[in-house]
């Protein structure tokens, strides 16, 4: 018998229903998987779900390092998310690739792999999407810089898509089943994959209105980079949670734009109950713990166990 494409079926096209809220709550985010692993989740309807207020916001986990085998027992956590941190590691396209499939296949679906890609490299942001992953762009600050990266990450002239088609990542009858059979599977990626942007200086704040206008139909969530923007605006990078004017002024600026447009915000939510409460307001996407500070949190381990083992004479403790 013939092998079909692109998951064709025979008969009635089918489209896929709405997630149901109840799924969610039993399966975590496999209810929003997609045919195949080697394909990214129903990751734009998960993210506009939790929105709305109609599951609770997405949870993630933040890798720092590059390590697939971390990667492997992260991803049997049970978070939402894990971000695969691509633009500050020391990570390859083999390595990545590698992390996105660890955290699908470990994980069986339940948790949903986002690579931040080094920059707005064309190139970058194909094969992070080729590997199944949805995509974080940082520092996004014009018009032109947003409208690049959504062209780069669709496929399609009718939306003004100029990614490739990788010939040898899904294989037919195999791993392109489609959700959406009234749909070709290439326009099916392009609605599963999210596009998360971080804004990350003063005049990307300022232009956050303007890029939303032009092309919030594509992108999916919008992190403010607290680090990178207090320092593009010579204020302290360790207050995240600054109270100077400026800064104000500039949250508030970010956050009309988000209520205008009635887009997802994203963000981190770390530390004590009340720092976490003021990170993660209006965040329907949050990153709550990461690799390398569960690894410096055994510092304060080490000072109690040094307190456990004063230095003694070894010498005597053991008879002849």
């Amino acid at each position: 018998m013939a092998m079909q494409l692109n998951g064709a079926t025979n008969g009635i096209p089918k489209r896929p229903k709405a997630v149901d809220p109840k799924d969610v709550a039993k399966l975590g985010m496999a209810a929003y998987r997609a045919p195949s692993l080697f394909q990214p989740h129903r990751a734009r309807e998960a993210l506009a779900d939790a929105h709305a207020g109609k599951i609770p916001p997405i949870v993630g986990f933040f890798m720092g390092l590059s390590c697939p085998p971390v990667a492997k027992m992260v991803a049997m956590f049970g978070f939402d998310l894990v971000w695969i941190d691509w633009e500050h590691a020391s990570t390859n396209v083999e390595t990545m690739t590698q992390m996105v499939h660890d955290i699908m296949f470990c994980s069986e679906g339940k948790t949903m792999p986002f690579v931040r890609v080094p920059g707005h490299d064309h190139a970058a942001i194909g094969f992070a999407l080729d590997a199944g992953a949805n995509i974080v762009v940082p520092q996004i600050e014009t018009v032109e810089q947003a409208k690049h990266v959504c062209s780069a990450a669709k496929f399609g002239a009718k939306i003004n898509g100029t990614r490739s088609a990788p010939p040898a990542r899904w294989f037919p009858g195999l791993s392109d089943q489609r959700l959406d059979e009234t749909l070709t599977f290439h326009q099916n990626l392009n609605n599963q994959a999210a596009i998360v942007i971080q804004i990350e200086t003063l005049a990307g704040i300022h232009n956050l209105d303007a890029i939303l206008t032009e092309c919030g139909d594509q992108i999916d969530s919008v992190w403010l980079g607290s680090l990178d923007a207090r320092i593009s605006m010579d204020l302290p990078a360790g207050g995240i949670l600054g109270d100077e004017k400026e800064w104000l002024e500039a949250v508030k600026v970010y956050e009309t734009a988000l209520a205008k447009h009635n887009k997802p915000a994203s963000g981190l939510a770390f530390g004590p109950p009340e720092m976490k409460a003021t990170l993660s307001r209006g965040r329907s996407m949050i990153v709550v713990a990461a690799d390398t500070y569960a690894l410096m949190a055994t510092m304060g381990d080490l000072a109690s166990i040094r307190q456990d083992y004063p230095a003694m004479d070894y010498s005597k403790v053991y008879n002849q």
